[in-house]
């Protein structure tokens, strides 16, 4: 995979672009709608972006995880059982990434967006609509169940991953999950297994764009302490709405560059 020439105004774009991304994703999700446009805008092609992207949010989302750390306090069957199957599946993934010629991925990307935006706004009603469901049981056959839907999230999250976590939320609530905090930290573990095994795959097949992504890491590792640091003390529902503003317009752009590039 050839690198591309950065510049100190990409470099910029980028750095700032993590930055918020890394926050976004510590505080209320939906960082890739802002760090992967940013990429695609800077030259860098849509299969690498992607990688790229992945590669960069993940760091913020280790770092953010470090804020939560003290409140995992799950069932440790229910940890491995998850765990096992998002790596499995972000394994899955990447790989399904990686095998997708670009000029596919670009009539994909509009739909992969709009689900992402679709699941950003549904997220929360959603969790709390499962909540009249919760079942408390957690046995075998409910962390079987968990697992499976799991590993179709983790396939997911290592082809393209936005939205994922309010998917995880949601499946977590149904289990019988109700601590925000417990939640959250859960929602971490998964979501960096399944992107650290997309990680791992994307750097062994050079599909990441280095200048580009250290630059990266370094805004999402910002972004990322700091947002899980402060979350408590910002607006959500502006958060939310600004995501949503966002993922919804570049929704509508990637339609439009796909329509016009197929006509």
């Amino acid at each position: 995979m050839h690198s591309l020439d950065l510049s100190l105004h990409s470099a910029a774009v980028l750095f700032f672009a993590a930055v918020l991304g890394g926050a976004l994703n510590a505080v209320a999700g939906g960082g890739s709608f802002v760090a992967f446009p940013a990429l695609l805008f800077t030259g860098v092609p849509p299969v690498p972006a992607n990688a790229t992207n992945t590669v960069a949010l993940w760091t913020g989302l280790a770092f953010s995880g470090g804020a939560f750390r003290h409140h995992l306090k799950v069932q440790r069957a229910l940890l491995i059982a998850l765990t096992s199957v998002s790596l499995v599946g972000g394994v899955a993934g990447a790989v399904l990434l990686l095998r997708t010629p670009a000029h596919t991925f670009l009539r994909i990307l509009p739909w992969l967006m709009l689900v992402a935006t679709l699941l950003f706004v549904v997220g929360p009603r959603l969790t709390r609509e499962n909540k009249a469901r919760i079942t408390h049981e957690r046995g075998a056959g409910a962390i079987a169940a968990a697992a499976f839907f799991q590993f179709l999230v983790g396939i997911y999250g290592g082809y393209f991953g936005g939205g994922m976590g309010f998917v995880i939320l949601a499946m977590l609530t149904a289990f019988g999950m109700s601590n925000i905090h417990e939640m959250n930290a859960f929602k971490i573990v998964l979501s960096s297994a399944t992107n650290g095994i997309a990680v791992l795959i994307f750097i062994l097949k050079h599909a990441v764009y280095w200048p580009q992504a250290l630059v990266m890491i370094c805004g999402a590792a910002v972004g990322g302490y700091f947002g899980a640091r402060y979350s408590l003390r910002l607006p959500k529902l502006w958060v939310r709405w600004f995501v949503i503003a966002v993922g919804a317009g570049m929704t509508a752009y990637f339609f439009v560059h796909a329509y016009r590039r197929s006509g």
